[in-house]
């Protein structure tokens, strides 16, 4: 069980790295208006998005082992809290792959400030994962 919960916080901490930093690389592209730096950034943003994408499938299937299998959270309500800053934590994930996509059609429709507001909600739902799982308030 310890090695699976070594392996979740690793995997978890890496795809919060991701969530992190791609709606930064939105914020550039947004404002950039040279194709060559706008290609590059797409570039990069794909890559990240992928990496993100192939950290997050672990780190969830990590997440619910020790839940479902090892019974860590069973029957309190703090871990039901946990499940949906998750889930909302996956249509973030989500949503970039959608924003992602338009910017490669070229067809962004949100600010760079838009993206700087965007990009500070995943700080949000670390911080209520972490607390819950810490502090245990129900």
């Amino acid at each position: 069980m310890l090695w699976v919960k070594t392996f979740h916080i690793v995997l978890v901490a890496s795809w919060f790295a991701g969530l992190f930093y791609l709606p930064r690389i939105f914020v550039n592209l947004a404002m950039e208006t040279e194709p060559a730096v706008v290609q590059r950034l797409l570039v990069m943003a794909r890559k990240l998005y992928r990496f993100m994408t192939l950290i997050a499938v672990p780190a969830l299937l990590c997440g619910l082992w020790l839940w479902l299998v090892v019974g860590i959270g069973r029957g309190q309500g703090w871990i039901h809290a946990k499940v949906g800053v998750v889930v909302l934590l996956i249509v973030y994930h989500a949503y970039c792959g959608r924003l992602l996509a338009a910017f490669e059609r070229g067809e962004n429709r949100h600010s760079d400030r838009w993206y700087r507001v965007f990009n500070e909600l995943p700080v949000l739902g670390m911080l209520a994962a972490v607390a819950l799982v810490v502090v245990k308030p129900f």
